[in-house]
């Protein structure tokens, strides 16, 4: 799972204007896709499961802090997405998000179908995919934020390659808790507070919009280290140069858990 987003600018701490100017929404206007399941369907009538999309229709992830089994799937093309196996598709999943390759986790699984978590609005939303078309893979990784302790934990399996003190948000911005994916990698072109931004399949729960972007939630580094161990951000994750390091060197969709 390659690493593979283009170098963009992101003028916010959350995923900003310039990026939602790049990339298409769905049903901006009526044109075919065609899915890998073999099945046409209209723009305007299905919305796509990205980082700028709400979402109805769909089912809930309820074990919101379970331990996920690390296995992921990338669709090749366009998928569509269901509320159940076998039900009418209410929404699709594009190839790509943010310039990266789309990977998800699965949440469950029934002989032809995988239920993954989605990137989009409401948090926790799942929808069910079909089993074709989809690369699959298994990450032995996992982040792990503790709210209450401001602290995050980066696991290999059962090997620990971090333990880092992190800014998280405040009281009216908080980060939104329960089991996220690491979405996408991407780097500003000039200069700013993080070489790096890695969003989440996860918004945050009070902002609608945040510097034009949707509110998505994200790790990034932060230059002035006193606010490490403090709930001072917008709802991103602030975390030191070191632990971004290791952030970065992640498959994308590696579980995270944002635990209380």
């Amino acid at each position: 799972m390659p690493l593979d987003a283009p170098r963009r600018l992101l003028g916010a701490a959350f995923v900003a204007a310039s990026l939602v100017a790049s990339i298409p929404v769905a049903g901006a206007e009526a044109s075919s896709v065609t899915l890998a399941v073999g099945a046409s369907v209209t723009t305007t009538a299905l919305p796509e499961a990205t980082t700028f999309t709400q979402l109805s229709g769909l089912p809930q992830d309820t074990d919101t802090y379970g331990k996920l089994s690390g296995v992921v799937v990338h669709p090749a093309r366009t998928v569509a997405v269901h509320a159940q196996p076998d039900g009418q598709p209410v929404a699709t999943l594009p190839a790509k998000q943010l310039g990266s390759q789309t990977w998800v986790p699965v949440v469950e699984t029934r002989k032809g179908w995988y239920r993954v978590l989605l990137p989009s609005k409401p948090n926790h939303v799942t929808g069910w995919i079909k089993d074709k078309g989809l690369k699959k893979a298994r990450s032995r990784h996992r982040a792990i934020v503790k709210l209450g302790a401001k602290q995050l934990i980066v696991m290999n399996g059962g090997k620990k390659l971090g333990t880092w003190s992190v800014a998280i948000g405040g009281p009216d911005t908080p980060t939104p808790a329960g089991r996220t994916f690491l979405l996408a990698q991407m780097s500003p072109k000039k200069k700013t507070y993080s070489p790096l931004i890695l969003p989440l399949g996860t918004h945050s729960p009070t902002l609608d919009t945040f510097g034009g972007g949707p509110g998505t939630v994200a790790f990034h580094g932060w230059p002035d280290r006193k606010v490490f161990g403090k709930a001072v951000t917008h709802g991103c994750i602030r975390v030191p140069a070191r632990a971004l390091k290791v952030l970065s060197g992640l498959p994308l969709g590696t579980p995270v858990l944002i635990a209380p």
